[in-house]
């Protein structure tokens, strides 16, 4: 009879000591959406997952990603958003406001972190930021817009008449442009726009303004963005200088941004996640606006676009410089 319980207890210890291994070693699943694909989101979701590997979340180890693209339809993003829901994942990461705002409607419980998204108070997303009380956090994008239209106008101060291309229908970037318009304005300009609702309307947009315009700044629109090279190509063909706020778009063809570094971005947020997959309560970990911001400048791009850059100053005041001939000179 003392064998028998000795085996019992035996076995007993060793299904405890498997079952702790088994928990141990369960996969964490994350979803992860983003409103469309162009460098800067990308750049935003390979940071989180770094991150998240620097805190031994490691992909394919003991994490695995289910990461879905709403292909520019904000329809799409409940869709994915409820999806997620179902399928009960740890995690969610929300890239871009349209993803974070269905997300929040629909996740109560399952904890979520945001980024890339320039206001998630006024959208709806979180009550506050810093400690949302939720189940949500995160890192905002939001840009200088003010300032980079003024070191724009530093870059050609003889430009008077800009130009911009954006869906109006995305919330995330309508402060942007009202930013825009008054900045400006406020230097004596005027602010012409074009409207788009796909990114299969931007060729055209970008050519309904060539003739009225003696520069195109394009801000955080991720429909515009992600067909970025057809207003490179108008603008290259017309001489009209482009200017973007993601440093992403300047290895694209645009000549010069002053912005964030959408890796670091995501970085920042992989963090977060990071603390809440150790046990943090969603609510409690800070969401925060993204800061480090830098002036990439691509030569090149200014010289197809007949632009005259002063390339002292450049060489000076750029983190990130292209050449004439499009090699990287400056920065990595």
């Amino acid at each position: 009879m003392k064998r028998v319980m000795l085996v019992l207890v035996i076995c007993l210890a060793m299904g405890l000591v498997f079952g702790s291994t088994a928990s141990a070693q369960k996969m964490i699943r994350i979803g992860e959406h983003q409103i469309v694909s162009h460098p800067a989101l990308d750049d935003d979701s390979k940071g989180f997952a770094a991150a998240l590997k620097e805190e031994g979340f490691v992909e394919g180890k003991n994490v695995t990603f289910n990461r879905q693209n709403a292909q520019g339809d904000q329809a799409n993003c409940a869709i994915i958003a409820r999806k997620f829901e179902d399928d009960k994942v740890d995690l969610i990461h929300a890239i871009s406001t349209p993803n974070a705002q269905a997300t929040a409607k629909i996740s109560k419980t399952i904890p979520v972190v945001f980024s890339s998204v320039t206001d998630p108070v006024a959208t709806g997303i979180v009550p506050r930021m810093g400690k949302t009380g939720t189940n949500i956090t995160g890192v905002s994008d939001r840009w200088p817009i003010a300032l980079q239209c003024q070191k724009y106008a530093e870059l050609l101060p003889n430009v008077k008449n800009w130009g911009t291309i954006y869906n109006p229908g995305d919330v995330n970037v309508t402060f942007h442009i009202k930013e825009m318009k008054e900045a400006v304005e406020k230097m004596g300009g005027k602010l012409i726009e074009a409207h788009v609702a796909t990114s299969a309307e931007v060729m055209q947009a970008a050519q309904s303004l060539v003739g009225r315009v003696q520069a195109i700044h394009i801000s955080s629109d991720n429909t515009t963005v992600s067909a970025f090279e057809s207003v490179v190509k108008v603008c290259n063909e017309n001489k009209i200088p482009l200017f973007v706020g993601d440093t992403g778009s300047v290895p694209r063809g645009a000549i010069a941004a002053y912005g964030l570094d959408y890796f670091l971005i995501g970085y920042t947020a992989g963090k977060q996640a990071a603390q809440i997959l150790k046990g943090a309560n969603p609510g409690e970990v800070p969401a925060g606006m993204a800061s480090g911001y830098s002036l990439w400048i691509n030569l090149k791009a200014a010289q197809l676009q007949g632009a005259k850059i002063d390339k002292a100053m450049a060489e000076k005041s750029a983190a990130k410089l292209w050449d004439e001939q499009g090699n990287l000179v400056k920065g990595k």
